[in-house]
């Protein structure tokens, strides 16, 4: 006797082997509070339409330090200025030194 094991799908029931299928983490839903994890076949995915092209995500510190993630479409963020890309462009990085600093103790 032999034990054969098929995956199913958490979407659709259909069954498969392993190398059928593409492993999906639901990170952030309003009907849950921590990640899920689906098994999906791998033509099931062309269900998601991925908007990520379309999407800018924003990561926002209150004065308090708190934290939170915004999810804003391109279009609304590119909005928020005249020439939203001359403001990017000319921002500072979030790594090294502050534009106009200089390296040194100030005294050479």
């Amino acid at each position: 006797m032999a034990i054969i094991s098929q995956k199913v799908s958490d979407l659709t029931g259909k069954q498969g082997d392993d190398k059928q299928f593409a492993a999906v983490v639901v990170r952030q839903h309003p009907e849950i509070d921590q990640p899920k994890a689906l098994d999906v076949l791998v033509p099931e995915l062309k269900g998601f339409k991925d908007i990520s092209a379309e999407l800018v995500i924003l990561e926002v510190t209150m004065p308090d330090g708190t934290k939170k993630d915004i999810y804003v479409p391109l279009e609304e963020f590119n909005q928020a200025a005249p020439d939203m890309s001359k403001v990017l462009k000319e921002a500072r990085g979030t790594r090294g030194r502050l534009p106009g600093t200089r390296v040194g103790n100030g005294q050479g």
